[in-house]
């Protein structure tokens, strides 16, 4: 497992940290699936600045709405009911962007999103953050934060993990890492990020594919 490096381009419209990496991975001419697409910044950019040719999954109706004015490809569709209308291998690459943990199971989904795609790639909030674990020792309640916003009553997030987690299901599954960015929001998280990534990164960004 290697580090990538965060790579510049020209873009049409400012992505987040995440999305910025993610397009630096993607190639150029690719098929690409992004499920939970959103407003379909991701798509937008890499079919203006890659020439890729995208689909996205959605099932906000806004959001839907946006896309289509963007003149992207969307389909209305719940990911938790899995992607079967899509062949094995269809797409070079599967994109899901801070919804992992949003899914009721996240380990089929991954090895769906490998199904679909020769590789994949999913980024996901990390519940190891110190921030995350002071709040649990201070005041022995679920953590509110800008990077978690919810109570635990009303949250989208019904699977949370750490980075630790994660690898550990991937090797249980039998997927490779490919590579691995960690993000960190603070100028402390960004220098201690590659030396306690569990503790000081905010997100994580992994690119995945099946073992041979």
């Amino acid at each position: 497992m290697t580090q990538a490096p965060v790579q510049n381009s020209l873009m049409a419209t400012e992505l987040r940290t995440d999305l910025d990496i993610i397009q630096a991975w993607i190639k150029p001419d690719s098929r690409v699936l992004d499920l939970g697409c959103g407003d379909g910044s991701l798509l937008q950019n890499l079919r203006d600045n890659k020439q890729v040719n995208g689909y996205g999954l959605e099932i906000d109706p806004q959001q839907i709405t946006t896309c289509i004015g963007k003149g992207l490809n969307v389909i209305d569709q719940n990911l938790d009911q899995g992607l079967h209308n899509f062949g094995d291998h269809s797409f070079d690459s599967v994109v899901m962007t801070q919804a992992l943990q949003t899914m009721h199971a996240p380990d089929q989904v991954l090895l769906e999103m490998l199904r679909v795609g020769k590789e994949c790639i999913v980024t996901f909030p990390n519940f190891g953050h110190w921030k995350a674990r002071w709040h649990l020792v201070v005041n022995g309640r679920m953590p509110v934060s800008d990077l978690l916003p919810y109570q635990w009553y009303d949250t989208p997030n019904i699977h949370f993990c750490t980075f630790k987690d994660f690898e550990y299901l991937c090797r249980e599954l039998d997927i490779h890492i490919i590579r691995r960015q960690v993000v960190a929001e603070t100028p402390v998280g960004r220098l201690l990020k590659d030396v306690r990534p569990n503790l000081f990164g905010d997100t994580a960004i992994y690119h995945l594919r099946k073992r041979a």
